[in-house]
């Protein structure tokens, strides 16, 4: 029976001699099949260069580039095996017929890439795919057998023949199938798929090929001679052919590690792009922030500096009169205690209005320094021109303001400076209006003052405060720590305490450190007392330890100052060895600007003191002008955000958005995250939700001396879960004005409300 020029045969005819001594050359065997699983591999590696490749022009090279090599492999694979076939006859080829072979590999493997191509097909359109790509490869096989010319005649076995197209086509569903699950993955674990796959691909495709010239019977005529097959260059032509094909697919697979290796470098650019656009956006929105006040829109006391530092030098440049006020809403604590935070943010912001109102909008700056202070900086020709604008405000002021259902009048207090006559710098200005201002308050308030010589009576007092600081200094009762704690959201367990210093003076009782840590510095003190802490802080921590509390770490506060004096790591050390304790438990908290102000030193100085084992944090995260740039370059542990940021959480989506940007920012740095100033619930679950590491505020304690501390931590560790309630939200009464010392009443409006002004 013959079809499509093939002679089949049930039995074969009864004259003719068979040639039984036919063989093949073992060397050259072993070659084809390497040729084979090299084309494998090749056609595995461009499927999924295909698969990956973003731009469709390089998709269709790809694919072309891995027909090719598919088509150039099986061809050469079987040119090759048919040139280790060896017999007692001579075998010529058909040039035609052998590159038509050729031809109908090069569509089955370009049907195989665009399959290969596809992500995830499926099963059954892999098998009908396969089907054909088989059909494909058989056809070029048996055309290539129909190309040989010789005296004897080709009879195949039609079980053997239907057997090799059946493992065409199961080699081919095999590599469509195995190609599925190598489109995506990496690594040692996947090339060795990879590796094997070939293998098994390869082995398929010379069996299909052995097995059909199993199928193979050459028959002579009765009555012919076999003669010699003349192979004797068929060893070097097969070799010759092997190592061009192999050739060709080595450098189409280096060409195809090279393009991944390529398109990983872009997509890691692409993900550090993204990365930098986040960080971008961060640092904007901390500019925004750090130059504006997020309720009224109105310059902060930062960008207020800004300006005024420019103002002040163009003004002592050509001459000029500038006028700085101070405003201080009167008994505007009322509001917030009557009517809650949200009518008094509501009227901060109509009185903001009024202020901007009554100034003129192009020449003059108004700044909200936090809670009811607003400072004004204008530019003027003489004092009455100061006068007249303090007037209009306070009379703008007057308006009665529709609030929570009621109809009620604000007034403020105002204290003036002027320059050049009260100052020439910006701190001896805004000092000097602060203290015209509080000369207004004392005045019965709803009135306004210059700053006068008489106001000096202050200094007097903060000389006296000086010389008392020194004597407390070397006194070892007047000055003693408070701490505070700090939650660790993880763990659920307070890990870390604040030490916040405290002067007991016998005259104006326990006074916080704003009352006193200007005055050590301006008189360097603040060196001397900044180590006094450090080693009281390093004492109580051994005392802690031997009461059952060896894993609390405490957190120093350490003066800008401070950080530019060398001895600071050797006094550190010093103090650790003496108290006994483990550098790991120590904290150095330091502010942005205190980082920022000698980078290079600081850094030197940051160095040496986190290679003792001590953390380091910087501390009012946001309010200063720290670079990212330099943030990556310094040794921090922990970064603390401002309360500012958290005052008016949940009410600010602002504030919200930035709060999770710097925790992200922080995270992405590896650094741990303390946000400060946590006083509700809503906002310890804000930051629970958004990934902080520790809170720490009055929703947990206020700051303690070390004889009460033991028992605030047990109460804060203890607290359980109440009928499905955080257990923090215990904490909402648990510290009402009546529980705080006397000189901390006057600043918790009433039981169970926010504290307005931090107490450090």
């Amino acid at each position: 029976m013959e079809w499509l020029g093939l002679q089949f045969v049930a039995e074969l005819p009864a004259s003719g001699q068979i040639l039984l001594d036919c063989s093949h050359n073992p060397l050259l065997v072993l070659v084809a099949y390497l040729v084979a699983c090299a084309a494998s591999f090749a056609t595995l590696d461009m499927a999924e260069r295909v698969v990956h490749a973003e731009d469709p022009g390089s998709r269709r090279i790809w694919r072309w580039i891995g027909a090719t090599c598919l088509a150039g492999g099986i061809w050469a694979m079987h040119f090759i095996s048919m040139l280790a076939f060896q017999t007692p006859i001579d075998i010529q080829y058909d040039l035609g017929v052998t590159l038509f072979s050729l031809l109908i590999a090069l569509l089955a493997s370009w049907l195989a890439m665009h399959t290969l191509s596809e992500v995830q097909p499926s099963a059954l359109h892999c098998l009908k795919t396969a089907c054909v790509i088989g059909l494909g490869i058989a056809g070029m096989h048996y055309v290539g057998m129909a190309a040989m010319k010789s005296s004897a005649t080709a009879y195949y076995q039609p079980g053997l023949f239907a057997l090799s197209v059946l493992i065409a086509i199961g080699a081919s569903f095999a590599a469509l199938w195995v190609a599925r699950y190598l489109s995506e993955g990496s690594g040692v674990a996947h090339q060795l798929l990879k590796y094997s796959a070939a293998l098994i691909l390869g082995a398929g495709i010379i069996s299909m090929h052995f097995t059909g010239m199993a199928a193979l019977d050459l028959v002579l005529p009765e009555g012919a001679l076999a003669a010699s097959g003349g192979d004797t260059g068929h060893l070097q032509l097969g070799l010759t052919v092997a190592l061009i094909i192999l050739l060709i697919l080595g450098s189409a697979i280096s060409a195809a590690l090279a393009d991944k290796k390529l398109q990983n470098k872009e997509n890691d650019l692409r993900r550090v792009n993204a990365l930098l656009s986040q960080l971008d956006q961060a640092r904007m929105s901390l500019q925004q922030a750090a130059n504006y006040d997020a309720l009224t829109n109105l310059t902060n006391r930062r960008g207020f500096n800004q300006l005024f530092a420019e103002k002040l030098s163009q003004k002592t440049s050509e001459g000029g009169m500038l006028a700085v006020m101070f405003l201080d809403i009167d008994h505007f604590k009322r509001i917030n205690d009557s009517l809650g935070h949200d009518a008094g943010d509501a009227l901060l912001k109509v009185i903001a209005q009024h202020i901007k109102s009554s100034v003129r909008s192009h020449e003059d700056v108004v700044a909200r320094f936090g809670g009811d202070e607003f400072c004004i900086l204008i530019s003027l020709r003489d004092r009455e021109e100061a006068r007249g604008m303090a007037q209009r405000i306070m009379h703008k002021m007057k308006e009665p303001i529709e609030l929570a259902g009621r109809r009620m009048v604000m007034t403020t207090s105002i204290g003036i400076s002027l320059f050049p006559e009260d100052g020439t710098t910006c701190e001896e200005l805004l000092k000097h209006a602060d203290l015209a201002l509080y000369q207004s308050k004392g005045a019965g308030r709803n009135g306004l003052h210059f700053f006068n010589s008489s106001l000096k009576t202050r200094a007097s007092f903060e000389l006296q405060l000086e010389e008392e600081l020194r004597s407390a200094l070397r006194q070892d009762h007047a000055l003693m720590l408070y701490y505070q704690p700090i939650f660790e959201l993880k763990t659920g367990r307070v890990t870390k305490l604040e030490a916040l210093i405290r002067w007991q003076h016998p005259v104006h009782g326990l006074l916080t450190p704003d009352r006193f840590i200007g005055i050590a510095e301006n008189n360097g003190l603040i060196a001397e007392l900044d180590n006094w802490v450090l080693r009281r802080a390093c004492r109580d921590l051994g005392e802690l330890s031997r009461h059952g509390c060896a894993e609390l770490k405490i957190a120093w506060n350490c003066s800008p100052l401070n950080l530019a004096r060398e001895e600071l790591a050797e006094e550190i050390e010093h103090a650790l060895h003496t108290a006994g304790v483990a550098p790991e438990r120590l904290e150095l908290e330091v502010t942005e600007n205190a980082l920022m102000g000698n980078i290079a030193n600081t850094l030197v100085l940051l160095r040496q003191i986190r290679a003792l084992g001590v953390s380091l944090s910087i501390d009012d995260f946001g309010t200063g002008y720290s670079s990212l740039a330099y943030l990556k370059r310094l040794p921090l542990n922990t970064l603390k955000i401002d309360r500012s940021f958290i005052l008016d959480i949940p009410t600010a989506t602002a504030d919200m958005e930035i709060v999770q940007a710097i925790i992200v920012m922080a995270h992405t740095l590896h650094l741990q995250v303390v946000t400060e100033g946590v006083e509700s619930l809503e906002q310890y679950e804000f930051l629970e939700r958004s990934g902080c590491d520790f809170i720490q505020g009055y929703l947990l304690s206020r700051p303690v001396p070390l004889d009460e501390l033991r028992a605030v931590l047990d109460e804060i560790n203890q607290r359980k879960p109440v009928l499905g309630v955080n257990p923090l939200s215990l904490a909402r009464d648990t510290f009402a004005p009546a529980s705080l010392d006397p000189s901390l009443k006057s600043l918790a409006p009433h039981a169970g409300a926010s504290i307005v002004r931090p107490i450090r």
